[in-house]
Parts: structure tokens; sequence; C-alpha cells
């Protein structure tokens, strides 16, 4: 038996074609929709960081989910940029406790379980944290979405770290990069196509209306 969030194209071809018996899963055990990204312009990170300052609506993106008291995944593709980019980002939200993680972290494990526990607000990462890793009330940022690292399973996997609890089941996921790509799209797409399928069945909380 093979369970995946993401599965290969041909698995998912094979499914689609009748020629896989298989089973789909597609709402969580809180019975509310996936959070489908939004997706952001802004320039690369390398820029952000030789010109020491993040856009405006990034800014501002981030600052909405501090707001809201969520704690703040932001994902980004080279180990070597970490460290200058979470000195950025404390100088951009002095208020809070920020932190950073890669695979070379020695620490990673310590700062995931202060991340869990709050003491860390925001945490900047590689795709080390992509899955296997449940937060409450998590958003979830992903800058340079357009580069090839990110493919449509990766960006699937870490847009899944946001709504994952009971007690914040929307959460927030942003693509933000300088370009759309096929794979943003696709992954948008997939967790859309989740959504109505889960709606479709009846497997969805009825809208509240207030």
């Amino acid at each position: 038996m093979y369970l995946s969030a993401t599965p290969p194209a041909r698995l998912q071809r094979e499914a689609a074609q009748g020629k896989l018996t298989h089973a789909k899963v597609p709402v969580r055990f809180h019975c509310y929709p996936l959070p489908v990204p939004r997706l952001l312009k802004m320039p690369t990170v390398a820029e952000c960081i030789r010109k020491r300052e993040l856009p405006a609506t990034l800014k501002k993106s981030i600052q909405t989910s501090l707001l809201r008291e969520a704690q703040v995944f932001v994902f980004v593709t080279r180990i070597a940029q970490i460290e200058a980019f979470v000195n950025l980002m404390r100088r951009m939200f002095p208020q809070i406790h920020i932190e950073g993680t890669s695979s070379q972290d020695p620490d990673r494990a310590s700062k995931v379980i202060a991340f869990r526990e709050r003491t860390i607000r925001l945490l900047v990462t590689t795709t080390i944290l992509e899955r296997g890793v449940t937060i409450p009330r998590s958003d979830v940022f992903i800058l340079d979405a357009d580069n090839g690292l990110f493919d449509e399973a990766s960006l699937v996997q870490m847009a899944g770290r946001a709504g994952r609890s009971m007690d914040d089941p929307a959460g927030r996921v942003v693509f933000a990069s300088s370009r759309r790509t096929r794979s943003q799209v696709k992954a948008v797409a997939q967790i859309q196509k989740m959504n109505t399928i889960a709606k479709r069945k009846g497997y969805l909380h009825p809208p509240t209306h207030q």
C-alpha cells in the first residue's frame, strides 16, 4: 500500500485511467477546505537581501499573519541565504522572535519545538520542513516559488503546513515570486480540485452564515 499527498504523475494518470485501484481522501479530519495558495509578485530573495528590504506587499501580508497570531513558515530555496534573510526579517519585524534552520543546523529539532510552543514566531527554513511537521495555527510563505527546486509536489507539501489544526483550519498560503510558473499553477489547481471533490461528496462542513 502506498500513501501520499503528492503521488507521482504516473500514478495519478493510472488512477485517472482506472488502471490503479486507489482511495482518494480529499479532506482533512476537521472537514474544512484546504487553504488555497495566493500568488504574490515580488523580487527574488537574493535581491531582497542585496537591497536589505522586503517589498511592501510581502511585508504587509506577513504582518497580517502575525496580527492574527499565526506561526509563520517562510520557505526559501538556498541554505546559504537563511542567515542573511533571518537578519533582514529581524529588522523588518523587531517585535517577534525569528530564527532560521536547515538540514545543516544542529539545533533544528529544538527550534522546531520552540516554534511549536510559540517561543519562535517566524521560522525561515528550506524544504527540510516541507513535510512531517505539524504546527498549530500556521501560515506559509514560499519565496522564490518560481525556482525549479520547488516543483508541484513540493509546493503542495509546503502549502500543506497550513490549516492542519481544528482551531485554525483555514490558514494562509502565499506563493511569492517574480513570475508565475506551471508548477505554481498546477499546485493551486490540485488543491482546488481536492476541495471541489470534498464539497461534491459532502465531506465539508456547511458554510456558516453570520
